[in-house]
């Protein structure tokens, strides 16, 4: 006979499973862990949980969530990277209200679709879509998101869809709102195919 100790997700109260893992799971995950789906959706139908998204779920008695849309769409998509205008939004450099969520993925996948709320894919090819990658974490759901210097580079690449004037502002706000790399700049320029389009206007806001 073991002297091992059960595992706490076994035995532990469905709730109590929620609360060990920040109160937020998957439904693959919750049933991993040993909740049944009958005990996950009398816990949704008591009011205990909430689903934020399809298949993920949260404790009622968090925090309100202060970016649904983000946590809805980096749990069914949790491979690809907010990029152009929400990457903006994100980095504070557009006055723009994104009414879309912009979503990179590798050339191979497919394009992500979202009933709600509605997503705008991108593919990109490699090395564009694995450089200049930050990873944050929003209400407890992983986020990826392009670096302020690649988001910039990636507009101008993208600049006849967007528009000029969202770009110039967007590399305007950048300049004032935060530290200047020019180095990086250029690194993603180059990388994007738009170091030739790019670098005059860098070396305007020297």
């Amino acid at each position: 006979m073991s002297d091992r100790a059960p595992s706490p997700s076994k035995h532990s109260s469905p709730e109590a499973i929620f609360r060990a893992h920040g109160g937020q799971l998957r439904m693959s995950e919750a049933l991993r862990l040993g909740i049944s789906r009958y005990q996950l959706y009398k816990m949704r139908d008591e009011g205990v949980i909430e689903p934020i998204s399809r298949g993920l779920y949260r404790l009622v008695e968090l925090p309100p969530i202060t970016h649904p849309d983000l946590v809805a769409v980096a749990s069914q998509f949790p491979q690809g990277v907010l990029c152009l205008i929400s990457a903006l939004a994100w980095h504070e450099m557009t006055t723009q209200i994104p009414h879309e969520i912009h979503l990179a993925v590798p050339r191979e996948a497919r394009l992500p679709r979202l009933d709600y709320p509605p997503v705008a894919g991108y593919r990109f090819s490699e090395p564009a879509f694995s450089a200049g990658i930050e990873e944050t974490t929003v209400d407890g759901m992983r986020l990826r998101v392009y670096s302020m210097e690649k988001t910039l580079a990636d507009c101008f690449k993208f600049r006849n869809r967007l528009g000029t004037d969202l770009v110039m502002e967007a590399l305007q706000l950048y300049r004032k709102r935060h530290r200047f790399n020019l180095t990086k700049l250029l690194e993603y320029a180059r990388i994007c195919r738009v170091e030739q389009v790019m670098r005059p206007y860098l070396e305007a806001h020297l």
